[in-house]
């Protein structure tokens, strides 16, 4: 097994930016903001900030209790990390939305969008809403292909 090497004196570690990145996509789909999430830990936001920018580590204890908070689960925060051997893809839960490929910003109108479709309750219109959005979405990309 390899070393694991020290990270750089005032350089956070990509892991930890990845970490902290899943945390805050997360609370902000919820709608938290970092005051209640630091209140449901037992801790300042001013803490919750560093754990999303990646500043400080997330301990694995501190992690289980994010995962419970945010309800999902704690492989989550490491979804979208490249794995340091090749291992078969795993689907994510069909109802976590995972970000689109790294290096590009969600947009506050899809955070919106998914905030606003996990307050639709009834499961019958919630797949309704979503067979919609596929179907529209299943057009746009085959007018797409047609040149159109």
């Amino acid at each position: 097994m390899a070393p694991i090497a020290d990270k750089p004196r005032g350089r956070a570690n990509d892991v930890d930016i990845h970490v902290g990145q899943r945390i805050r996509l997360r609370r902000t789909i919820m709608g938290l903001s970092q005051e209640k999430l630091a209140a449901a830990l037992g801790l300042t936001f001013q803490q919750v900030q560093k754990y999303e920018r990646g500043a400080n580590r997330v301990g694995a204890s501190r992690l289980f209790d994010l995962a419970r908070i945010l309800e999902v689960p704690v492989g989550f925060f490491f979804d979208g990390l490249a794995p340091a051997e090749p291992e078969p893809p795993v689907a994510p839960p069909s109802d976590i939305p995972t970000p689109p490929a790294v290096g590009m910003e969600l947009k506050r109108e899809t955070l919106e969008l998914v905030r606003a479709f996990h307050c639709i309750s009834d499961p019958i219109v919630r797949r309704r809403v979503y067979d919609l959005a596929r179907a529209l979405a299943d057009r746009a990309l085959a007018n797409h292909d047609m040149g159109r």
